[in-house]
């Protein structure tokens, strides 16, 4: 942040011609500085665990979901970020904030390997926070971050997805987004029984090669129905975005649901600058539902050095019979 703790203002990668018009073919490439985290849905999947805690503090073994998606973005050069609240998700700002109590105690026992771990949390990246009122959508949240994010391109990071990549997700994105240029989305292969779930891309089939895993944008659909989805690349919730989105976001019309849907304020955008997805190389774990949640608990659990083997016994020692494991 500046000294007088506001974010940075952009080094003005955009170019204003008349009329306050935004020109996409006058970008100049800049730093991706700033991550955009929504964190105010009511995490309705989870109750009774959710009533009074927010999902993304949810652990996997012994650190929040959201941590991982944090920890990603200053793993990708990202020193701002930008959560998206509501009411009910204090402990997300406590879990980033300086706690003088808890290293205070930590201290006077010795604790020390404890309190480098708490301090790194407070001390990872800059924080700013902005309430959306109502769960209005994933669109909704990224629009509500506009004055913060400012003119420059940013990463919208989807914590609920904890993707276990070398490099981060984020950064590959942020690689692309160097080479191509314009605003780049995550996306993955999904069975087609499950496509339904997700908004999906179809890929330009035209375009020229822009390398392994990455296409340029020629539609995208909100969960479309299988036999009409246009492709099995599933958006999932890493994202590059140009500050374009936000006049688009502001001209989409909100779905029969009451929500204003991001993929749907990108196909707004895809009327005047092309788009742009990239297959990450990694493996993603889908915490936002119960099974993908436990599988993420097991999978991080025997990577840890002193949890694996003990671990990795215990689930041998049950015996799961074949109708447990279905």
């Amino acid at each position: 942040m500046d000294s007088d703790g506001r974010f940075p203002r952009s080094t003005l990668p955009w170019r204003r011609y008349r009329h306050g018009i935004l020109c996409y073919d006058a970008i100049v490439t800049a730093p991706v500085r700033k991550a955009v985290f929504p964190a105010a849905g009511l995490g309705t999947r989870f109750l009774p665990a959710t009533k009074a805690q927010p999902k993304e503090m949810l652990p996997l073994v012994d650190k929040p979901i959201i941590q991982y998606g944090v920890e990603e973005a200053t793993a990708s050069g990202i020193p701002n970020i930008i959560l998206v609240t509501g009411r009910g998700k204090n402990a997300i700002e406590d879990h980033f904030d300086v706690s003088v109590e808890l290293e205070t105690f930590l201290e006077a026992r010795g604790r020390r390997d404890q309190l480098e771990e708490i301090r790194k949390i407070s001390d990872l990246v800059n924080f700013a926070y902005v309430r959306q009122g109502e769960p209005l959508g994933l669109g909704h949240a990224v629009l509500v971050t506009r004055d913060l994010v400012g003119d420059e391109s940013f990463a919208v990071i989807l914590a609920d997805d904890v993707i276990d990549a070398t490099p981060p997700a984020t950064q590959q994105l942020i690689e692309v987004f160097s080479r191509v240029g314009g605003p780049v989305l995550a996306v993955e292969r999904v069975p087609r029984e499950t496509i339904s779930s997700y908004g999906v891309i179809a890929p330009d089939v035209s375009a020229e090669s822009l390398g392994p895993g990455v296409y340029r944008v020629s539609d995208l659909v909100e969960k479309p129905a299988a036999q009409e989805a246009p492709s099995d690349l599933a958006i999932i919730g890493r994202y590059i975005l140009t500050p374009d989105i936000f006049p688009a976001l502001a001209r989409t019309k909100s779905d029969l649901t009451g929500e204003i849907q991001l993929t749907n304020g990108l196909r707004e955008l895809l009327k005047s600058r092309p788009i742009y997805a990239c297959e990450v190389k990694g493996v993603r774990h889908d915490t936002g539902n119960k099974l993908g949640f436990l599988k993420a608990v097991v999978a991080f659990a025997l990577r840890r050095p002193d949890l694996a083997a003990p671990f990795a016994d215990y689930l041998t020692s049950l015996g799961l019979p074949t109708a447990a494991r279905r």
